[in-house]
């Protein structure tokens, strides 16, 4: 039986037969053709109220468990390129002398899943599309390897690449009218290389102007793999709005999979619940195979914003024959660790296993990091144990992974061991991990000479691997040190992406300066063309609402909308409020909401009744 855990109720239900729809509680209209006239009986056991009800589901995917309670999270994180000087002091990025300099720079993110990295392992608005990252490199360099230039390591096969890094962004497109005059190759091989290179770099925004000018002077004739790369430079540089009109205009013949597929991943990431599925109905329609890989794309969404509809894709899954993968398994694992169900997590690891799919290095720190959340110390050392390998300096793989989850646990000396190891010549994401483990555990001076020899013995720093200690700093609300270390930033010529400013947003915000905190974003996004993150935002308009101040709420507001963030019961439930604490009516709030597809839920309802107080009567108006 597939156990779905339900939201608390105060009634008590008996036991009914409904459609499977009802007891996935909102069908989207993805699967209407799928569930229609097809019953499935559930019972629940009689609870008290204030705990979860258990439903069973017969006849579908029998050896999944999922729950349905969630809370929304926020925008992913995007990279994006920021070559612009801001009067703040943040210089302009100067490009590392060497290939080699820029491997360091990405090393930190491995060649694993993006869950690997700390970033999305422990961090609940991040989640794992590096699957599709993958695939567009992999098209890439099959186009690379297609003439005679297939690698990054010499300067000699990647010169295309070291005169697009070599420059300022804003002159990229005179490199490129340089190069043509000067009569140098541009064959789709070197071209496919460069744009490769610049992906593993993440390299976003010279990447799309290298895709950009290559259409503008029509110097290749674009294919599918061109429309791809295009699609998600967009969306990742300049938001999913902008991704869709360009896709509106690729040629119909070469809207294929991948470049659906293309654009469903970006919604997904978006965190847009209507895109996506409407991109997935059309996939459908075009009748494009339903793939594990289209499926996770739904699932991490859900997972996120909303896990009732988690069932649905199962439901899916299981009709038309979807065989789940591990990412499917890794996702419903860290569903039930999130709510706390860790028998029903074990349940999924056992299916798993049985379906003869054993857990990679990932899911295994997943389900420990779940386990130490839970409390179970002994089961997550176990599963440490095993990770470890009796041998750690043959399994030096496994160290970064170590370093985090020992710090999960609380143990101090567990991590000094495991850092002992990679000490002598530690990997740029041994010591991120180790500066994360350390701050974990109050241990500042350990992190701080971590980042020490990091910065020592590395040629150039990116503004990712100073954020490892910048979030120790704002966990500690060392504002001073902070502050300090931004500044040590600008002056190594580090360029700052939106990650990096959301840290310098909250610094300032804990500092109670939140009006510094919003200039500054206004600053970045204006003058260094960045997007910043939803988290950041909302960082800000929450200062705000506690201030009551409406004016400066609302401005926030509008600049989310600009800046292509779809508005969201979070959102509406900030605003709403900074009206309550204003002690002001909304006008027009619900048509507002209307308008943007929201529908209140019972707290926000509960806050639109609170504003409706704070009108005045038409008499009372007239009097004064």
């Amino acid at each position: 039986m597939w156990a779905l855990r339900r939201t608390p109720n105060p009634l008590k239900f008996q036991g009914l037969s409904v459609v499977a729809s009802r007891v996935c509680c909102a069908k989207s209209e993805i699967f209407s053709n799928y569930l229609k006239g097809n019953s499935f009986i559930y019972e629940s056991p009689q609870v008290a109220s204030r705990k979860c009800l258990f439903y069973h589901i017969g006849a579908i995917f029998s050896k999944f468990s999922m729950l349905t309670q969630s809370k929304s999270s926020q925008e992913g994180e995007e990279s994006s390129e920021s070559e612009d000087n801001l009067k703040d002091g943040f210089s302009e990025l100067k490009v590392p002398a060497s290939v080699n300099a820029i491997e360091e720079r990405n090393a930190i993110n491995g060649n694993e899943n993006e869950l690997a990295s700390e970033f999305g392992l422990f961090d609940d608005d991040e989640h794992d599309v590096g699957e599709h990252s993958v695939k567009i490199m992999e098209l890439l360099d099959a186009e690379a390897n297609s003439g005679e230039k297939t690698s990054m390591k010499g300067s000699a096969d990647a010169e295309l690449f070291q005169a697009i890094i070599s420059t300022p962004a804003s002159y990229i497109h005179g490199v490129l009218d340089k190069w043509v005059e000067e009569g140098k190759d541009l064959d789709r091989s070197e071209i496919s290389l460069a744009m490769l290179n610049l992906y593993k770099c993440k390299m976003y925004k010279r990447a799309l102007q290298l895709s950009e000018w290559l259409e503008a002077n029509k110097r290749l004739d674009f294919i599918e793999i061109d429309y791809v790369c295009r699609i998600d430079l967009i969306a990742k540089v300049s938001g999913l709005d902008k991704a869709e009109k360009y896709f509106e205009m690729i040629p119909k013949s070469f809207r294929g999979e991948v470049t659906y597929r293309t654009l469903l991943v970006n919604c997904a990431t978006a965190n847009n619940v209507n895109k996506t599925e409407q991109v997935f109905n059309k996939m459908k329609v075009l009748q494009f195979p339903i793939t594990a890989f289209a499926c996770n794309q739904l699932l991490h969404l859900y997972n996120r914003v909303d896990k009732k509809k988690m069932a649905n894709v199962l439901l899916l899954m299981e009709k038309e024959n979807v065989k789940p993968s591990l990412t499917t398994y890794r996702i419903l694992i860290d569903s039930k660790g999130q709510s706390n169900d860790l028998a029903g997590m074990d349940q999924i690891v056992e299916n798993m296993k049985a379906e003869g799919i054993q857990p990679d290095i990932v899911t295994k720190a997943v389900i420990v990091k779940h386990y130490a959340s839970g409390g179970l110390k002994e089961k997550a050392e176990a599963i440490l144990v095993e990770m470890e390998g009796g041998n750690l300096e043959k399994n030096r793989g496994v160290c970064r992974f170590l370093l985090t989850l020992y710090s999960l646990l609380g143990k101090v000396d567990e991590v000094g061991r495991v850092w002992k190891v990679c000490e002598s010549s530690p990997l740029l994401k041994e010591c991120w991990a180790a500066i994360g483990a350390w701050g974990r555990l109050k241990k500042i001076d350990e992190a701080e000479a971590v980042f020490n020899i990091m910065y020592k013995t590395r040629k150039k720093l990116s503004s990712r691997h100073y954020e490892g200690l910048l979030k120790v700093y704002l966990n500690h609300k060392m504002l001073a040190k902070g502050k300090d270390l931004v500044k040590r930033m600008a002056d190594s010529g580090c360029h700052i992406v939106p990650s990096t400013w959301d840290y310098l947003v909250k610094l300032y915000v804990e500092a109670g300066e939140v009006e510094k905190a919003d200039s500054m974003l206004q600053k970045a996004t204006q003058q260094m063309q960045i997007r910043p993150l939803f988290r950041s935002y909302m960082a800000i308009m929450d200062e705000y609402a506690k201030r009551g101040d409406i004016h400066n709420a609302e401005n926030v507001f509008y600049r989310m909308k600009r800046a292509g963030y779809v508005p969201r019961l979070r959102l509406f439930n900030a605003l709403l409020q900074t009206y309550i604490n204003a002690k002001a009516p909304a006008y027009g709030i619900r048509e507002r909401m209307k308008a943007d597809n929201m529908f209140p839920n019972q707290e926000l309802s509960a806050k639109l009744h609170q504003v409706d107080s704070f009108r005045k009567s038409k008499l009372l108006n007239l009097l004064e």
